[in-house]
């Protein structure tokens, strides 16, 4: 199965194209969601955590606080970067059976942060990098999320996006129905490069 890196900062949107791909029928497995996954499926996971981080992440129902773990990994690099050491290795196994899974011709990977990983390298075919301007991307998270301003630019800043790496830039500055659009042209006009890599045997 062809793989298509879906990828873009925080509020760019990449969430929303992959819902649209979704609605075509493309299998997406979502990095960040499957991650935060791993945490309930694999207990003992949590508790190394904890002991690499030396501190506690677990709420009063003994489950991972997800809430402490961002604030930690946004504040901290070094902290990031532990968990990153422990978690990918993880994620990358499960991504490579989710591949194996497929029937479909091609499927898409949503991240924020793959490209930056060297342990992801390899792992898709192409790249589309969702884009949108910066006080779009702040407004967008502040809403959805109710994170004060502060707290969205410094989450922007802590995600590396290498802009060089991305075969496609899809904007997303406009409508929904824009989005729906440059999301037809990007992955599926028989002449888009996505359309081609799709389909090279």
């Amino acid at each position: 199965m062809k793989t298509v890196i879906v990828t873009g900062g925080i509020g760019s949107g990449k969430s929303a194209v992959c819902a649209l791909l979704k609605k075509r029928g493309v299998p997406v497995y979502d990095c960040d969601a499957k991650a935060k996954e791993l945490y309930g499926r694999r207990p003992s996971l949590v508790s190394r955590l904890e002991k690499a981080l030396g501190a506690p992440l677990r709420g009063t129902d003994g489950k991972l606080d997800k809430a402490r773990l961002a604030a930690l990994i946004f504040s901290d690099p070094r902290a990031r970067e532990t968990v990153e050491g422990m978690v990918y290795p993880i994620l990358l196994q499960d991504i490579r059976r989710w591949q194996k899974r497929q029937s479909a011709a091609w499927g898409a990977l949503e991240s924020a942060v793959i490209l930056s990983k060297p342990v992801f390298d390899g792992v898709a075919d192409g790249v589309v990098l969702v884009e949108a301007p910066q006080e779009l991307r702040i407004a967008r998270v502040m809403q959805r999320d109710g994170l004060g301003r502060e707290a969205v630019v410094g989450r922007i800043r802590s995600q590396e996006i290498p802009r060089e790496k991305a075969d496609v830039l899809l904007a997303n500055d406009g409508t929904p129905q824009a989005l729906s659009e440059a999301v037809e042209r990007v992955f599926f006009d028989k002449n888009s490069y996505i359309s081609k890599l799709i389909s090279e045997v």
